[in-house]
């Protein structure tokens, strides 16, 4: 079978390119030395020829590689950084969950919320709150009937981000907050709707996109430590 030619107008008129790619590179095996004369060609190619007449990569060719690398290094970097800051909050969740187990009252939960909160997690701070309380224990926020779904939404267990109607969770504080995360609470029996909230400064600190797990998982450890004792 005779080889392809580029010069075949069958061929060039052919619609599979993989006929005219093959006689590219016939073409190429017999005029090798002619270019690997032609140093101009050459580097647009980003190829040149080194002392034993094989072809190397060229500054164009090894700076994409280069840029590559970069790019897949600062990924990895980027990503190693994510798992770190992952871990670290893991273990710090951790460590909070044994804080909050060890209350002796409803009013030590409250005061090791907000400690957590700006200790452990380093934000403004943390507060808790129920509806219908008689007698709010100390350091908890009394609401009203309803007050919770005008916080979080209607039936909303959570909300993450700049959120103005829950303000007032952080008393003195309020004027501070430029984000928060808020997860609803569902305490007693018979059930009390509540809020556990986390106030931050900084308004990106928390965002509607992030996720809410582990602040989830505290609130599901404040619900069952706030059961060892009756409701006020």
């Amino acid at each position: 079978m005779p080889k392809p030619s580029l010069r075949d107008p069958a061929l060039i008129a052919a619609p599979d390119s993989t006929l005219a790619d093959e006689a590219l590179r016939e073409l190429l095996l017999d005029r090798a030395d002619w270019l690997r004369q032609d140093a101009s060609l050459l580097a647009e190619l980003g190829l040149r020829p080194d002392v034993a007449n094989m072809v190397e990569f060229g500054p164009i060719a090894l700076s994409r590689v280069n840029e590559a690398h970069r790019r897949e290094s600062g990924e990895r970097r980027r990503l190693e950084a994510v798992a770190r800051a992952n871990y670290a909050a893991q273990a710090q969740t951790h460590a909070a969950v044994i804080d909050l187990l060890e209350a002796e009252s409803l009013t030590d939960l409250a005061r090791r919320i907000d400690e957590l909160a700006r200790l452990r997690f380093g934000l403004a701070a943390g507060a808790i709150a129920v509806e219908n309380l008689e007698t709010p224990p100390g350091g908890w926020v009394a609401l009203v009937d309803g007050q919770v779904d005008l916080i979080l939404g209607s039936h909303k267990l959570a909300r993450l981000g700049h959120c103005p109607t829950a303000v007032g969770l952080f008393g003195n504080l309020a004027p501070e907050i430029g984000s928060a995360a808020l997860l609803r609470l569902s305490i007693w029996t018979p059930s009390r709707q509540g809020v556990i909230a986390f106030g931050a400064a900084d308004p990106a600190a928390f965002s509607p996109e992030m996720g809410a797990e582990l602040v989830t998982f505290l609130a599901r450890v404040v619900e069952r430590t706030a059961e060892r004792w009756p409701a006020p």
